[in-house]
């Protein structure tokens, strides 16, 4: 194990905290509030504040304050999920919020909002699922899922609206690459795991797509 400077470290946390898993919701719904405003059609401006916090609190509040309390509790030693065992319930608790934004996303009521997002939420919930499962096996990498996920989510975005985003795509490559670059230098996880995570994050966005679209 290569202990890094602790300028290194200080960086790669930074990194890790800004592009923490359970933000990468968030970051997709604004992305495609900038760059597609036209998939909201007919959205008031008190709809669409309300529908971005819905996404801050279901996709990134209630799991992270689901993961302090029951670190409160003491089912978990820290809030960091550092082994296999204290991420089960985690895994859990995110799938359930992370289904109910899907099927949120399938309602009539949620029409005025882009299509896509049907297949980014069930990608999503597949990949806590799929996280889950690996866990028995392996510390797979939540945040390569969540940065992967992203990275296939906008390429398909891009492709299904037949629109060339070209330094989106360079900006959001290049994030991926710094987060698991991230992930290694702090010696929280292996590469297998990062690769894996990786995987996931790709296929699950890709089964969705073809699934939902």
């Amino acid at each position: 194990m290569i202990q890094q400077p602790l300028y290194i470290k200080v960086i790669a946390k930074i990194i890790s905290y800004i592009f923490h898993p359970l933000f990468i919701p968030s970051f997709i719904f604004f992305w495609l509030v900038m760059r597609f405003p036209y998939a909201f059609a007919g959205i008031t401006l008190f709809e669409m504040f309300a529908r971005k916090i819905n996404v801050i609190l279901f996709t990134a509040f209630f799991p992270a304050f689901s993961v302090f309390l029951l670190w409160r509790l003491r089912f978990i030693d820290n809030i960091f999920l550092r082994t296999q065992k204290e991420r089960i319930a985690p895994y859990i608790i995110t799938m359930f919020f992370y289904w109910w934004m899907w099927y949120l996303s399938r309602s009539s009521e949620f029409n005025n909002q882009p299509i896509v997002l049907k297949f980014f939420y069930f990608g999503i919930f597949l990949a806590t699922i799929f996280g889950l499962t690996i866990n028995n096996f392996m510390k797979i990498s939540m945040h390569a899922m969540g940065v992967g996920g992203a990275l296939v989510f906008v390429l398909l975005t891009c492709f299904y609206y037949e629109t060339y985003l070209g330094v989106d795509v360079a900006i959001v490559t290049l994030i991926t690459g710094l987060v698991c670059t991230a992930r290694l230098l702090l010696n929280d996880h292996s590469n297998k795991e990062i690769y894996g995570g990786l995987l996931v994050g790709f296929l699950c966005q890709l089964i969705a797509y073809a699934v939902m679209m």
